[in-house]
């Protein structure tokens, strides 16, 4: 049975690393939005990133293809952040249905870490990546919705060891 691996996190919490360790462990399809946002669109900004069209197309292409992958019983690792409790409620319930295992990888870092690396990413701006300001660290902080215990429960259990390496 195929598992589908979706990281939860704010910018800076170690996804994208965690997801690049996911998909070479688990042989796993990795479907990174910022990637894609950047190839498909050169000179995007953060604002655009955010606000605009964009970031919800490129999600929903990778949606249709990690549930089609899911169905040729290929593991895939989602790297979109999963802010909200609906989004992930909907992305485990429709992988299910598709035939797979679903795991959350929650990378929970407290903010002034967060903060630390993401200044550090800006400095460098590594491909790929968007620059983050501060305000707009703190603003997404405060809409982020933590899974409780609660939702956690509904996930199956894998342990990796990459996640307590990152956090």
């Amino acid at each position: 049975m195929p598992t589908l691996y979706l990281t939860c996190g704010l910018p800076g919490s170690g996804k994208t690393s965690l997801a690049k360790i996911i998909e070479h462990e688990a042989s796993a399809l990795r479907l990174t939005g910022d990637d894609w946002m950047h190839k498909l669109y050169p000179g995007i900004s953060t604002p655009e990133a955010e606000t605009g069209p964009c970031r919800g197309k490129v999600e929903s292409l990778q949606w249709q293809i990690a549930l089609r992958a899911i169905r040729l019983q290929c593991n895939v690792v989602v790297d979109w952040g999963v802010w909200s409790r609906a989004e992930r409620d909907t992305c485990r319930e429709e992988a299910r249905a598709a035939g797979a295992h679903v795991v959350l990888c929650f990378l929970d870092v407290p903010f002034d870490e967060l903060w630390n690396r993401v200044s550090r990413r800006n400095a460098e701006l590594p491909v790929g990546t968007f620059d983050i300001s501060r305000a707009d660290l703190l603003r997404w902080s405060k809409l982020f919705e933590p899974p409780t215990a609660e939702e956690l429960a509904l996930y199956d259990r894998q342990t990796h060891p990459a996640i307590s390496a990152l956090t």
